[in-house]
């Protein structure tokens, strides 16, 4: 028997050693908690100085202001771990190496505005699938839409509301101090100033209810689903535009009854959804723009004159275009796949592989 080569095993620094390097996930926590961090300070002097240095601030908004500092916190502290994953830094390198590329505008000039239109605002793709969850997903999406630009502002203080006579009906809108729209509350105009967040909810709560009957009766929706990730925000937003709704309805037909409890509670269900969002289903909010410098990559290269269309290897169909399939090997690559070579392989034939590949080694076992 020959003798074992000899290896050199450097000795392990210290544990007190400086130069030693800290371990993979404990510097992507220090990063994304100082992300957080700084971006909660920011949003705190923001709110600061927005108000006029509090002076406009309302005291009885504080939880709402406060959930909305934990969620920067949250929303920067969970961008960060996601950037930090190798094919998530892949796509957020390409997708805003794209959205801000001087080159790409010059190609296609309306390609940016009109992605962010279809693919954005109005989810073009999700019609593809069903014209019911289309549907159902622009009433959630332009509800909470137009409910986050009434309410942080106003609860940050930004925008105020006051009164020319002290008792209405006139009412002056100030942003940041400054008048910039004069209403009165008696006519249409005023209505919608004061009652948007009541339109929201009447978007919200059909969508919402839509998507958590669907996943309540469709075996496809249902297989998988878990009841933190997929029910509960759907289950945070309903509460919201109820109670919400209800605070109105005391308002106007039970003379305040009930508004005090009913307040409580909305004002719980907010902070709690709010304080939710960066560790649940709805952080594919934060994500969705950097989807779309994706599709306006490949768009781009699809405009391309002397870029070629790459074809699938086994049936010879349009798979896209080639930088779009070397970014996904790319990928593969970073997270250690080994298997990058199914890229070059269209859905279909994917399929039909992989289930060639059960029947001979996987299903052969059970012989």
């Amino acid at each position: 028997m020959s003798e074992p080569s000899e290896v050199l095993v450097e000795a392990p620094p210290p544990p007190g050693d400086p130069e030693s390097p800290a371990p993979a996930g404990r510097s992507v926590t220090a990063r994304a908690t100082l992300a957080g961090a700084v971006v909660s300070l920011l949003l705190v002097v923001a709110i600061v100085l927005g108000s006029r240095l509090l002076r406009d601030f309302d005291s009885a908004l504080l939880p709402y202001a406060v959930a909305t500092v934990f969620l920067a916190f949250g929303v920067a502290y969970r961008y960060t771990v996601w950037v930090s994953a190798p094919g998530a830094r892949r796509l957020f390198k390409k997708g805003f190496g794209s959205f801000f590329s001087v080159e790409n505008f010059r190609k296609a000039p309306t390609a940016l505005p009109k992605m962010i239109a279809t693919y954005l605002g109005f989810q073009k793709f999700l019609g593809a699938r069903s014209r019911a969850r289309w549907a159902a997903h622009q009433l959630i999406f332009w509800g909470c839409i137009l409910a986050a630009l009434i309410t942080f502002p106003l609860t940050w203080g930004w925008f105020t509301f006051t009164s020319d006579s002290g008792s209405g009906p006139g009412y002056a809108m100030r942003i940041w101090g400054i008048k910039v729209l004069g209403f009165n509350s008696l006519n249409i105009l005023g209505w919608l100033m004061f009652h948007g967040l009541d339109i929201a909810a009447v978007l919200v709560i059909p969508g919402a209810s839509y998507f958590l009957w669907r996943r309540m009766k469709d075996r496809g929706a249902m297989t998988g689903q878990r009841f933190a990730y997929d029910l509960l925000p759907l289950i945070c937003l309903i509460v919201i535009s109820v109670t919400g709704l209800l605070l109105t309805f005391s308002s106007i037909f039970l003379h305040g009854g009930g508004y005090e409890f009913l307040a409580l509670l909305h004002m719980v269900s907010v902070v709690f959804t709010l304080i939710y969002i960066p560790f649940g289903k709805f952080f594919h909010i934060v994500q969705r723009p950097a989807a779309v410098g994706m599709q306006l990559f490949k768009y781009t290269a699809r405009k391309d004159e002397g870029e070629q269309v790459f074809a699938c290897k086994r049936c010879g169909e349009p798979v896209d275009t080639a930088p779009y399939v070397e970014n996904l090997r790319g990928t593969m690559r970073d997270l250690k796949l080994d298997f990058d070579a199914w890229a070059e392989y269209c859905p279909r034939c994917k399929r039909v592989l992989r289930g060639t590949a059960y029947l001979n080694h996987v299903k052969k076992g059970f012989k």
